[in-house]
């Protein structure tokens, strides 16, 4: 061929390539097929990860649990020695603030236990509160008279049955958007406060939430059953509002039993009669009468640490029936006023057969406190701050 000879096209390159389509398709469906494989595999591994921490967790809370009652019965055991020898717990500046160390209880498994008590006795017992003792512990939160009358009279008229109203608060409960009626019957929570009429409107926010009177009002009132407060740890507000002491004698019983102010060097102190307290009020105004010296109710608080794992327990005991919760059932007006049935009135044979069973083996067991209530991993609130230093 001549040099000069223009070339011809090879039949190679002129040939179209059919099979380069078809291939880069089986490459997407591949990439796409291991694409889902690998969001699939992912969110299983999630899964299982989340799967067994809680498995993780819930185990960790069964051994915990039982460190914390173990812990709970040495407590119980301690404080029925210091019951029975001292004739009543007065308060933990009796040798009992540590029960765990007084036993020498050790944890297992280099375990902390922490305990804390807190006297629910040394708050005003709502199911014996009066209106006039709540409108005077209302006006200790500096309330105006009018507005304290009627938060009281409101909360009288929500939990019983046939309350004359002494005030311009008239509930209209049934024609609300909700209707319903007052249970007449003590509270059962503090979270019943937002159906109240008037009552919410002091100790609810505008959002809705509860404000600094709402839980100034779960920090002095109880709502448990006994019937006087603990004189050795009762609440400044309660002082004034029950007992009816002045400032300056209020300062002084908190600050003996506490063991702050003139009373530092001494420490915490503890009356075992309400007549010991005239000899730090001076013996003029107040009514020391209105309170005991014992606790009706103490709740316990533990926390068990093992680690960054934490289980908490909560309950709140009794020695006896000097206690009760509140178990009366929400009743309306017109069922009450007329008769019950006989078949309403007696319980079923089976069910009274369990309850006399059940009461004979309390009896059997003998055990020294009642149980009023018990939480497992709530959260436990931290102590009140102290109150703020009276000029």
């Amino acid at each position: 061929m001549s040099p000069c000879a223009p070339r011809r096209p090879s039949p190679v390159a002129q040939r179209p390539f059919c099979r380069a389509q078809p291939r880069a398709s089986v490459l997407v469906i591949v990439m796409i097929t291991i694409l889902f494989t690998a969001f699939a595999l992912v969110a299983f591994i999630e899964k299982a990860g989340n799967d067994l921490l809680v498995e993780h967790r819930e185990a960790q809370a069964r051994r915990l649990r039982m460190e914390a009652y173990s812990a709970l019965e040495v407590t119980l055991a301690v404080l029925e020695d210091f019951r029975l020898a001292t004739n009543g717990l007065h308060s933990p500046a009796e040798g009992w603030n540590d029960p765990l160390a007084f036993a020498g209880y050790t944890p297992t498994e280099d375990r902390r236990v922490e305990i804390s008590f807190d006297d629910e006795s040394a708050k005003i017992s709502l199911p014996h509160a009066t209106a006039q003792i709540l409108s005077r512990l209302f006006q200790v939160w500096e309330l105006s008279v009018a507005d304290a009358d009627a938060t009281a009279d409101a909360l009288a008229g929500w939990m019983k049955h046939g309350h004359t109203y002494t005030t311009s608060v008239t509930p209209d409960y049934d024609r609300g958007p909700v209707p319903y009626e007052a249970p007449g019957r003590p509270l059962r929570s503090y979270h019943e406060l937002a159906a109240i009429e008037k009552v919410r409107e002091i100790f609810y926010a505008e959002d809705g939430r509860p404000n600094d009177l709402w839980r100034r009002f779960a920090d002095n009132v109880s709502l448990l059953d006994f019937a006087k407060p603990n004189l050795n740890a009762a609440k400044p507000d309660v002082l004034q509002a029950l007992g009816q002491f002045d400032q300056t004698q209020q300062r002084n019983l908190t600050d003996f039993t506490s063991g702050r102010g003139s009373y530092q060097t001494t420490g915490p102190g503890f009356f075992q009669n309400p007549n010991e307290a005239d000899r730090i009020t001076g013996g003029t105004g107040g009514n020391s009468g209105a309170f005991v010296t014992t606790i009706s109710a103490l709740r316990i608080n533990l926390t068990v640490h093992d680690g960054r794992s934490q289980f908490r327990l909560s309950c709140v005991v009794t020695a006896g029936s000097a206690a009760k919760a509140v178990q009366t059932r929400a009743t309306s007006a017109t069922a009450k006023a007329g008769a019950a049935s006989p078949a309403a009135a007696a319980p079923p044979p089976a069910a009274a057969a369990a309850a006399t069973a059940q009461n004979a083996a309390s009896r059997n067991l003998n055990y020294p406190f009642t149980l009023l209530e018990i939480r497992e991993n709530d959260e436990i609130p931290p102590p009140p701050p102290p109150p703020p230093p009276q000029p």
